[in-house]
């Protein structure tokens, strides 16, 4: 039986994808991209009922941090992202959002390929993979079968590429490996628009 309670908030400028996962079990609840809009994302946590433990990012792009610093202080949590991304995080672009720019965002633990987290009764796998920013990553719970791509993997596209840092070769062989790696049935979801799954992305993704 899944122990996972799955909930989104739709944030920002750009309308990402915030999303908080609830162990049902323990009541703790892990937060991944807090894009903006703090006093919302207080709202989802008291509207589903637990226990901050964690905030996971995917990367550092403007549109998934704003709200980093005052989700942190308010929890008083750990911020969790991947080794790569950190001199984008600590030195976020100023020309990306001309009304606003992001604070700078110091990881409280930096995470590697292929590492699995022991965090809020879920074991985590790390998936890094670069295109869309050298330190992209993407966080996948087998016990759940599901996978939250950030802006590397959206239904039927895939991030853009056209940023600093971004690689077209790089985000392909991500996606590739991907694809090649998680079971058909894995549900994704991604930092934008709507979720899919692993099966259709085979059929149906025209980058792969």
């Amino acid at each position: 039986m899944s122990k996972l309670e799955l909930r989104k908030s739709v944030l920002g400028p750009i309308y990402t994808n915030v999303y908080f996962l609830k162990n049902k079990e323990t009541g703790e609840v892990i937060i991944i991209d807090p894009a903006d809009q703090a006093d919302r994302i207080e709202q989802a946590v008291a509207s589903i009922g637990g226990k901050p433990a964690a905030i996971l990012l995917t990367h550092g792009h403007f549109d998934h941090i704003m709200a980093v610093g005052a989700v942190k202080e308010r929890y008083g949590i750990p911020v969790y992202a991947a080794r790569p991304e950190k001199p984008l995080l600590e030195n976020p672009p100023k020309d990306m959002m001309p009304y606003r720019s992001p604070d700078p965002v110091k990881p409280d633990v930096l995470l590697d390929d292929d590492q699995v987290l022991e965090l809020a009764g879920f074991r985590i796998r790390v998936f890094l993979t670069p295109g869309h920013t050298k330190g992209s990553c993407c966080y996948y719970i087998e016990d759940e079968g599901v996978l939250f791509s950030g802006d590397t993997l959206f239904l039927e596209s895939m991030g853009r590429t056209d940023f600093p840092g971004g690689s077209m070769s790089e985000i392909v062989a991500s996606l590739h490996r991907l694809l090649d790696t998680l079971p058909e049935e894995t549900e994704v979801y991604p930092g934008h628009d709507a979720a899919t799954t692993i099966a259709h992305e085979k059929r149906y993704n025209p980058f792969v």
